[in-house]
């Protein structure tokens, strides 16, 4: 079947009711038939047994094969949020005295990962220029057990070679670890590229509409099964089955939200360049854009998410975030809802501000992630916006 038809019936279990709309089992426990069923089925629980909710549950588990069905992987695990999923897929491989690389443009909370909480344990984080090849090539080390990046960087939209990535760390036999939010499901293409783990923020695209927090590690069934899981079911990261039934209606409607923003994303993107105050648009769909050949190869579309640097720093953009009619000031993104982020003072304060400058976050910088709005009410939005300033 082909991703749509995947997204509306992949993994779906009915029960003798025939429901046409997943299920939602609300429970944290599982009864047994008999003592010796209870003892068996810790032994090796069956693909359709479950033990405790934290370990798995049905409604869940339709989530986990969707998603898994439209990446391609073998098998996923659903968490409690995105950044449970990037903690849960480095944390549950790695021991003190592993080596990671990984991309230095990052959201702050898997900077905080990867800078602060790993180190404090004993593994030692590398950081590279996530589009320059010959520095990834320079880090990896024989003792490199992962190597970890956004496919796609927030906020100014960098893309990195996974496949380029992937050759470098597979010849020194290190797993490659994609945070895929920014490319999406629906054009991500990752695991075919070399990645081992796709890790998403649910709570974004999959989602869409802003109710729910929720993340999925994909990869092989034993990195899943025999790495991931018994860490995650251990800590208490897992996803409860009303998010998770959430998601599965989010899955339904993904591919068509997603490619509409998209369209949106390049009419807006086309429709600021070469406006006065603006100093860049970055957005990969531009063939300005450094990185559009890759984007092309690797994704084949731009996607939903923009940024535009703005002449007067700080102070520009805050008028231009209050000019806004449409498109609402807020930290989310993948949303059905257009919404502007500062990243300088909100998702990447926490940075300093030299690291900030060096990853392109300005004080001028917007970071646009484009609804399902119209489009000309979207453009004349940003534009009176603008204007404003």
């Amino acid at each position: 079947m082909k991703k749509r038809t995947q997204l509306v019936h992949g993994g779906s279990k009915r029960s003798q009711w025939g429901e046409l709309s997943e299920a939602i089992f609300l429970t944290q426990g599982f009864a047994y038939d008999s003592a010796e069923q209870a003892e068996g089925r810790f032994i090796e629980a069956g693909p359709d047994e479950y033990i405790y909710a934290r370990y798995g549950n049905p409604t869940v588990r339709m989530f986990e094969e969707r998603i898994a069905l439209l990446e391609g992987a073998e098998d996923g695990f659903a968490t409690a949020s995105g950044m449970a999923a990037v903690n849960g897929a480095l944390v549950s491989m790695l021991k003190a005295g592993d080596h990671v690389v990984s991309a230095r443009a990052l959201f702050g909370s898997c900077l905080y990962i990867l800078e602060t909480i790993l180190p404090r344990f004993g593994v030692e984080v590398t950081f590279v220029d996530g589009a320059d090849l010959e520095q990834w090539r320079a880090a990896v080390r024989p003792d490199t057990k992962a190597v970890f990046f956004e496919s796609m960087s927030n906020p100014t939209l960098e893309l990195v070679d996974i496949e380029g990535v992937a050759r470098i760390a597979h010849a020194q036999g290190a797993l490659v670890l994609v945070d895929n939010v920014f490319s999406t499901p629906v054009y991500s293409d990752a695991l075919a590229q070399g990645a081992d783990v796709v890790i998403y923020s649910a709570t974004k695209h999959i989602d869409g509409q802003g109710r729910v927090l929720g993340g999925v590690i994909l990869g092989s069934r034993e990195f899943i099964r025999k790495t991931v899981e018994p860490y995650m079911k251990h800590t208490g990261g897992s996803m409860s089955p009303f998010t998770a039934w959430v998601l599965l209606k989010g899955l339904e409607t993904i591919d068509l939200r997603v490619r509409a923003q998209t369209d949106s994303a390049l009419d807006i993107a086309t429709a600021l360049v070469g406006k006065p105050g603006v100093v860049q648009v970055i957005y990969p769909g531009l063939e300005s854009h450094p990185q559009h050949a890759l984007m092309l190869r690797q994704m084949g579309k731009g996607g939903t998410m923009l940024a535009i640097d703005l002449e007067g720093g700080k102070a520009a953009a805050f008028r231009f975030l209050n000019a806004l009619e449409v498109v609402l000031i807020s930290n989310n993104l993948g949303d059905a809802k257009s919404i502007a982020t500062h990243p300088a003072t909100t998702t990447h304060q926490r940075l300093a501000p030299e690291l900030r400058e060096s990853l392109g976050i300005t004080e001028g910088l917007i970071r646009l992630s484009v609804g399902i709005e119209d489009p000309e009410d979207l453009v004349a939005d940003v534009l009176q916006a603008l204007a404003a300033i």
